[in-house]
C-alpha cells in the first residue's frame, strides 16, 4: 500500500506534465518546419519565427514594458497596503483585504467595459499604452498584496518594529530596513506572478487594445486567426522563449531570498 501510494501520485502528475507538454512540443515543431502539413519531412526553418518578429516586434516590446511597469506599480502600491493591513488586523482591514482582492471575482471583460465607460470617452488616454496598464493594475495587485500579506502575517511585526523604534529608527526606516526585508520572499513570489499573468493576460486586455497596442496574448490570437498556422506557432515559440528564462530567473530568486531569511 505504502508503495501505491508512492506511485499513483507520481503517475498522474507525469500524465499531467505530458498531457501540457506534448502540445507545446506539436506546437513549437510547427513553428520551425517548412510545411505543417508535410511534417518534419518539409525541412526546418526559421522563416516563420523571422516573420513574427517583422509583424510583431512592437506587442513583443509592448508587453514587456506593460509587465514591467505593473510591476512597479503594484509594488509601490502593493507592498504599503499589505504593510498597512498587517499592522492593523481588525474587521476593517479584512473588509479592505476583501475589497483589494475584488477583481479576482469579476471577469476580464467586466472590469474592462467598467474602464471603458469611465475612461472611454478620454482619447487621448484610451489610446495610449497607459489605459491598459490600469487594467492590469487593477487584475494583478490582489496577487501582490496577498503574497506580501501572507509573509508579514507569519512574522511578528510589531515585535520587529518595536526593536527597531527602540534604536531610533523612525516609520520609514523602519519599513525600508525591516519590513521589506522580511517580506522579500513574499514580494518575489508576488513579482513571479504579477509579471506572470500581465504578460499572459487576454481576456482584459482584448476588450482594451487598439489595433496600434497589441500585446503579445492579443498578437497571437490574431496571427492564429489571420495568418498561416507556421506563423501561429512561431509565435507560440517566440511567447515561451521570453516567458521561460523570465520565470525561471524570478523563482531562482524567490528561492535565493528565501534561503537567506531562513
Amino acid at each position: 500500500m505504502k508503495s501505491l501510494t508512492k506511485v499513483i501520485p507520481l503517475v498522474v502528475t507525469l500524465l499531467a506534465c505530458a498531457f501540457l507538454f506534448v502540445p507545446i512540443v506539436l506546437s513549437v515543431l510547427a513553428g520551425v518546419t517548412v510545411n505543417y502539413f508535410q511534417g518534419l519531412s518539409s525541412g526546418l526553418t526559421l522563416k516563420w519565427v523571422g516573420q513574427v518578429w517583422e509583424l510583431y516586434s512592437r506587442s513583443i516590446f509592448l508587453s514587456i514594458w506593460l509587465a514591467l511597469a505593473c510591476l512597479v506599480v503594484t509594488l509601490v502600491l502593493g507592498v504599503p497596503a499589505a504593510y498597512a493591513l498587517a499592522r492593523n488586523p481588525g474587521r476593517s482591514s479584512r473588509i479592505l483585504e476583501e475589497f483589494i482582492s475584488l477583481p479576482l471575482a469579476i471577469p476580464g471583460l467586466a472590469i474592462a467595459l467598467a474602464l471603458l465607460q469611465l475612461y472611454g470617452t478620454y482619447h487621448g488616454f484610451r489610446t495610449h499604452w497607459s489605459f491598459i496598464l490600469v487594467g492590469h493594475v487593477l487584475y494583478t495587485l490582489p496577487f501582490m498584496v496577498r503574497s506580501v500579506l501572507s509573509v508579514l502575517a507569519a512574522i511578528d511585526l510589531k515585535t520587529l518594529e518595536e526593536g527597531a523604534a527602540s534604536l531610533g529608527a523612525g516609520p520609514a526606516q523602519r519599513f525600508v530596513d525591516v519590513v521589506v526585508p522580511n517580506a522579500m520572499p513574499g514580494i518575489l513570489a508576488g513579482a513571479l506572478t504579477v509579471v506572470t499573468l500581465s504578460i499572459g493576460e487576454f481576456n482584459l486586455t482584448w476588450m482594451l487594445h487598439t489595433p496600434l497596442m497589441k500585446t503579445l496574448p492579443v498578437g497571437l490570437a490574431d496571427s492564429y486567426a489571420s495568418m498561416r498556422l507556421e506563423v501561429a506557432s512561431a509565435y507560440t515559440l517566440v511567447f515561451f522563449l521570453m516567458i521561460v528564462p523570465l520565470l525561471m530567473a524570478m523563482q531562482w530568486a524567490s528561492a535565493r531570498a528565501q534561503r537567506i531569511m531562513q
